[in-house]
């Protein structure tokens, strides 16, 4: 008497997902430090068009401003440029996002950081 198997066996069910299991433990904290990166990428973007904008809104008026309205300036979603500050020889700012704690920062000439090159944007570790 042949018995056709029609199905899987309960023990290789089980055996699939915990393989399923195995890789979703690993693939989860792999997304979560790539989402960071992405806001990370989008306070360096917001800086650079704040870079742009500066030194645009300087060509004509032969200093830098705070006022981001005149700079024609608005930032990316969730993220905030505060820490502005601004003279006649220079220019610096701060950006966050509300996803996470992590700051950038970049300044140009007399109010740039001393720990930060002229132009040249840096982030929290």
């Amino acid at each position: 008497m042949l018995r056709t198997r029609k199905g899987f066996t309960l023990i290789e069910l089980l055996i699939v997902v915990v393989i399923i299991g195995i890789l979703a433990a690993i693939a989860i904290p792999k997304f979560a430090s790539t989402k960071e990166k992405a806001y990370l990428a989008s306070e360096k973007s917001d800086l650079r068009n704040l870079a742009t904008s500066e030194e645009a809104y300087f060509s004509g008026n032969q200093t830098y401003t705070t006022d981001q309205s005149a700079l024609n300036f608005t930032t990316s979603q969730g993220v905030s440029v505060t820490g502005m500050a601004a003279d006649a020889k220079g220019w610096k700012g701060t950006a966050s996002h509300s996803a996470t704690t992590k700051q950038c920062y970049a300044g140009f000439g007399s109010q740039a950081a001393a720990t930060t090159l002229d132009g040249i944007i840096t982030c929290d570790p």
